[in-house]
């Protein structure tokens, strides 16, 4: 039974890192939410099957919204079901790790740990996204060396240059891969009048999305439902016009990432120049974004592997030198 637990609850995807263990659970964060009795009612994978696909009195929601948590009750729910889908019980309560965007208030800090805590955590701590990023990609955090990490999430980008174990510049967009999804989706509806699902903008943007131009590039059917008729219907999407549809998500990242880079101290801002940006995230796997985010600052950039689960990793490396690392956190309580 796991006695120390890191939590990764991202806007898309939630994931839970046990200590001597790993990864124990790699779910969407979408819960079922019964609206007549407010229960929740499942979390994860199968949920996010019933998308579109449940009766009205009961709902697929996702518990964060642009990377901030908007109802703490359901949250609290939430890390109930995870907590017990890791395996832990009334009888073995586990300490909590939770990673928290570097953007969040102090009162918005509280509430995530008194949340965890009435979950069923002994006691729970809070590490910035950021920092628990760069730890999963290797990064010299506690050296005077300046880092950069670029987490392009589900529904929020983070962009930090940490230093000497703090982040020393930060900026942040309430874009991601979510709001990629959305704008397919409504790019579909105005120009094809054709209402598809959020589940199939996200394969039409994984299929043949990019940020750049490319070669070969490719077309993809997408059916969904005639907005004027209601009947069936479907359309063949080309790869520049999905480009066209993201162009403005991502410019946002890359103004976020300049306006981060311009904010860093000059000797910092040197050391990335020559380290280069590290990208992660799972908006980070969209065709040709790291080239485009190098050419825009002219400054190498490096995807790291395992982009989507970059912060759970360095959340779970946090649980293997708790002590030593503990100076770092957000925030805690005994």
């Amino acid at each position: 039974m796991p006695r120390e637990l890191a939590i990764d609850l991202g806007t898309a995807n939630t994931r839970v890192v046990a200590k001597g263990q790993g990864v124990v659970l790699d779910q969407p964060t979408v819960i079922a939410l019964n609206t007549r009795t407010h229960d929740v009612l499942a979390v994860g994978d199968q949920v996010y099957e019933m998308i579109g696909r449940t009766p009205g009195y009961l709902v697929a929601v996702r518990p964060l919204r642009e990377g901030a948590i908007t109802d703490f009750d359901i949250t609290e729910r939430t890390i109930r079901l995870l907590l017990r889908s890791a395996g832990t019980s009334r009888m073995q309560r586990p300490r909590v790790l939770l990673t928290v965007p570097a953007s969040v208030t102090s009162v918005e800090r509280r509430a995530v740990r008194e949340a965890a805590r009435r979950a069923g955590a002994t006691a729970s701590y809070l590490i910035e996204q950021p920092m628990a990023a760069a730890i999963g990609a290797g990064l010299a955090i506690h050296e005077p060396v300046g880092s950069m990490v670029v987490d392009v999430g589900g529904g929020t980008t983070e962009t930090a240059v940490i230093s000497l174990g703090g982040v020393v510049a930060y900026r942040a967009a309430r874009c991601g891969g979510i709001d990629m999804d959305a704008a397919i989706q409504e790019h579909v509806r105005q120009r094809y009048g054709l209402a598809i699902s959020e589940r199939t903008g996200e394969q039409v943007k994984l299929a043949i999305g990019s940020a750049l131009p490319f070669a070969d590039e490719l077309h993809a059917e997408v059916r969904g439902r005639d907005v004027a008729t209601g009947e069936p219907g479907a359309v063949v999407l080309s790869s520049d016009e999905v480009r066209g549809a993201l162009a403005e998500l991502v410019d946002l990242v890359i103004a976020t990432v300049i306006g981060c880079l311009a904010d860093a101290p000059a000797e910092l801002a040197q050391d990335i120049i020559y380290e280069g940006i590290h990208l992660l995230g799972g908006g980070a796997q969209l065709h040709g974004l790291a080239e485009r985010l190098a050419d825009a600052t002219e400054v190498p950039v490096h995807l790291v592997p395992d982009p989507m689960g970059c912060v759970a990793r360095g959340a779970g490396l946090c649980l293997e030198s708790f002590d030593t690392l503990r100076p770092i956190f957000a925030a805690a309580d005994a």
